[in-house]
């Protein structure tokens, strides 16, 4: 999709920090990061516009998401363990329309939801 930032930063018309790549895969650093470490884990691929959009023909990408944060969480040696988000619409604090994941860690995370 030509609008979506997340599309455009995975074209490589928008620069980011990237940690990981492959050919389906692109994650890297928020650029507001809520924690210590905060990376964003994106198909490359505008799949879905979030985790609503995930049906039969489009869930495989959502396991390779989560393949991408497993290898970024041995590399990154993340031991005391990390978290995984995903919002989905305007309610829920999702402010780019395109499937992404969040990966937080570094500190210890609270486990309020407000």
């Amino acid at each position: 999709m030509s609008d979506c930032l997340f599309c455009n930063i995975a074209a490589g018309k928008i620069p980011c920090d990237i940690v990981y790549q492959d050919e389906e895969i692109l994650a890297f650093r928020d650029i507001q990061p809520q924690a210590p470490i905060h990376l964003l884990i994106i198909p490359k691929a505008h799949a879905a516009d979030g985790a609503a959009g995930i049906n039969e023909g489009n869930s495989a990408i959502v396991g390779k998401c989560f393949e991408a944060a497993a290898k970024l969480a041995s590399e990154l040696e993340l031991k005391e363990g990390f978290r995984m988000v995903t919002n989905n619409g305007p309610a829920a604090g999702q402010s780019v329309p395109h499937l992404h994941f969040h990966l937080l860690a570094g500190k210890p995370l609270t486990l309020q939801m407000a």
